[in-house]
């Protein structure tokens, strides 16, 4: 785990607040001088004080009251000093929150599509928690204990070198010697949380997929083989939390007999430097105040290193999505955006998801601006994958891919989809309004121009039915809404968007032959002046397609019109006599 990678990216979050930091740490150093160090100190003077017998009581008294003013005084401070320190702290952390979440929101959007449908929805969730809540943990961890620790310390040897330098030098070599331990035993324990860390993930995945396919669950009377298939996952984390937990006893067990035999030690030091003249009695005293208060802050120490670990170990799972690369990026200058007509041109093009797989090998395509294309074949033919390519959702391997002449791959993947409205056969909303939801591909659009995308998408109807009319919220994924009425909610978002190119994936699947109907009369309108290409295993969806392309194994077998393709009498014409004899592709 490199610790150098995750406080690259803590400290692009941090430096902005380097005052407040710089503060938390100077008062947090008054704090252990005031209250901790200044008592142990005074304790010494007062009980040296009362213990000269040779001069008279009530000059003792008086200078031992002095002394005791002097502490309360200190004691005051220290309390003051924490307060102000907290004030900074939670007002820099609060900030320092929100601006983590928004870096993860960031790096997480900028991935590829692939990215997304390779991990777990619930699993991503779960890591950007956890990468800010590692934040808070580390910074509260330095704070409120590393800081504490290293300071009081410090402080403590630097104020008994004055005193005695034997016990100074004991205390300085004892610490140094428990640290080194605990850093050993820490090191090994890394391991043991990233394992668990692993398997918890592993969990959120399982837990976020088997929810999102409840109803799976439900058709297929599923729920024993899920138990068992969720409890060999647990298992996993039970037994490697336990191997955690049996590992932090062991620790244990050694740094409480390293802390027994330095403090039995110290003590029989302490009595022979009393014995031999060497340390007074408030001396004693004021060094076993010392060592006993850094006892207590250095015994957690290691369950602060522990915690430390773990907020780092749940950091790295998100640092490690932060440094990967996208599968597709945008140029480091990338052209100036040209693109109004749609004249689309595939030159050359080689694709493959898997090496030495070709999907496209050689492909070639033309486009004209304006023209509606059809795009058939069997399942696996390379239809989709021609819109991910078209999208940028993958980059070719070889050849180029080309809109007015301006090759894809040298424009920003967002100005590229700027000019592409896409409908995908499975459309998903958010969880926000119908109106926002339509409104997503315009933000600007004018109430009036919502309600009128939505009546040539013949959505208009339903959503006025709903109780709360265009502010009803959807749902998560818009579960809320039948299939078909997601499908239009989708198609009115595309028409508003009112881009050059238009791709429907699949794009009236979900649509009785009613609302088809009323569709391609809406797609009709919207597809004048526009380069449109229509994906279908509904064939009469686009009967009156300019030119109909089939595709088998990413190569074109025929192209034409609806009836040039019915008289070649080949693959088309299969597909169509099995559709309209009532067999389904």
């Amino acid at each position: 785990m490199s610790f150098k990678r995750i406080f690259h990216y803590y400290w692009q979050i941090l430096r902005k607040y380097k005052i407040a930091l710089f503060s938390v740490f100077l008062f947090g150093m008054g704090r252990q001088l005031f209250g901790f160090i200044a008592s142990g100190y005074f304790y010494k003077n007062i009980l040296d004080t009362l213990s000269k017998t040779e001069i008279p009581i009530n000059e003792r008294l008086e200078i031992s009251l002095a002394f005791l003013l002097a502490m309360a005084i200190s004691l005051m401070i220290s309390v003051i000093t924490p307060r102000y320190s907290d004030y900074v702290y939670f007002r820099f952390l609060s900030k320092a929150h929100k601006d983590i979440y928004d870096l993860s929101f960031s790096k997480l959007l900028q991935h590829s599509y692939s990215f997304f449908t390779n991990n777990f929805a619930g699993s991503l969730v779960t890591k950007v928690k956890r990468f800010a809540q590692s934040l808070h943990t580390v910074a509260d961890v330095l704070f409120a204990n590393f800081w504490p620790i290293i300071t009081s310390t410090a402080l403590a040897a630097f104020s008994l070198y004055f005193q005695s330098k034997v016990l100074s030098l004991y205390i300085l070599i004892w610490s140094l010697i428990y640290f080194l331990i605990v850093l050993f035993f820490t090191k090994k324990k890394i391991q043991l949380d990233i394992k668990v860390a692993e398997a918890d993930s592993k969990i959120t995945g399982f837990l976020a997929d088997t929810i999102t396919n409840v109803l799976n669950i439900k058709i297929f009377s599923a729920f024993r083989n899920e138990e068992n298939s969720f409890g060999e996952t647990s298992a996993n984390l039970r037994d490697r939390s336990f191997a955690t937990y049996r590992y932090y006893v062991i620790r244990s067990f050694f740094q409480a007999f390293l802390m027994v035999s330095f403090h039995i030690f110290i003590l029989y030091t302490m009595i022979n430097l009393w014995h031999n003249g060497e340390i007074s009695i408030g001396i004693f005293v004021m060094a076993y105040v010392y060592i006993v208060a850094i006892f207590d802050r250095i015994w957690d120490l290691s369950h602060s290193i522990n915690k430390f670990m773990e907020a780092l170990t749940n950091a790295k799972e998100m640092i490690d999505i932060f440094d990967k690369v996208p599968s597709v990026l945008d140029i480091k200058n990338p052209e100036k955006l040209d693109i109004s007509k749609g004249d689309i041109s595939l030159e050359s093009v080689h694709f493959e998801y898997i090496e030495d797989r070709a999907v496209f090998e050689n492909f070639n395509l033309k486009i004209k601006a304006g023209e509606k294309v059809g795009l058939v074949g069997h399942s696996g033919s390379g239809k989709s994958t021609f819109t991910k390519m078209l999208l940028r959702f993958a980059d070719v391997k070889k050849g180029k891919i080309t809109i007015d002449g301006q090759d894809i791959s040298k424009i920003t993947q967002d100005d590229l989809r700027s000019v592409i409205s896409y409908v995908p056969q499975d459309p998903i909303l958010f969880h926000r309004s119908i109106k926002e939801n339509i409104a997503y591909s315009n933000p600007n659009a004018t109430e009036s121009e919502i309600i009128e995308s939505s009546k040539k998408a013949h959505c208009h109807e339903f959503i006025t039915k709903l109780p709360n009319g265009y502010d009803t919220l959807v749902g998560e994924r818009g579960v809320k809404l039948s299939g078909g009425e997601r499908q239009r909610v989708a198609i009115a978002r595309a028409m508003l968007k009112d881009a050059p190119i238009i791709v429907l994936d699949e794009a009236t699947s979900s649509l009785d032959s009613m609302s088809e109907s009323y569709i391609q009369e809406a797609f009709s309108e919207l597809m004048k002046g526009k380069t449109a290409i229509v994906i279908a295993h509904r064939l009469s969806t686009i009967q009156k397609m300019d030119r109909i392309i089939v595709l088998d194994n990413g190569k074109i077998t025929e192209e034409g019109t609806h009836k040039e393709l019915l008289a070649k009498d080949g693959m088309y014409s299969k597909l169509w006599n099995q559709q309209t004899g009532g067999f389904l592709e």
